[in-house]
């Protein structure tokens, strides 16, 4: 049976932008882009996004310490978010995307936030966002 599996993101997203131009700005490397947005007529919006993700994890999966780690690399560019965020009209968030194992002697992963991630998030008007599966 498979095993539990997890990772976390930080992702920028909003309309008719280019993710490049948000990597320029940040000074940092995003692990996925979609740049469709920046592509799309302005009558018909289609959603871009600038991603930063840990890589996904197995076995002791912990959440406090995969957004942890996502924060560590993005604080320092907080002032530079936040101005990306107004100037682009961006939606900030942090995910944690986890696929579950049907088997019951897998034990279940915590889901929680330390106080510095939400903290973070709040001074920047991030929201969370946990996407739980089930593995096949």
């Amino acid at each position: 049976m498979a095993s539990n599996k997890a990772r976390a993101h930080f992702t920028l997203s909003g309309y008719h932008f280019d993710p490049d131009d948000i990597t320029r700005l940040l000074g940092i490397e995003p692990t996925s882009v979609d740049a469709s947005g920046a592509r799309s007529p302005l009558d018909k919006p289609v959603i871009s996004s600038w991603e930063l993700s840990t890589e996904v994890m197995m076995d002791n999966i912990d959440v406090y310490k995969m957004t942890e780690i996502i924060i560590k690399k993005i604080e320092p560019a907080k002032e530079k978010i936040l101005q990306v965020i107004k100037s682009h009209n961006l939606s900030p968030r942090i995910g944690v995307v986890l696929v579950l194992s049907v088997d019951k002697n897998e034990s279940m992963p915590d889901v929680g936030f330390g106080a510095r991630t939400i903290r973070f998030l709040a001074e920047i008007g991030a929201f969370i966002n946990v996407d739980y599966q089930i593995a096949e």
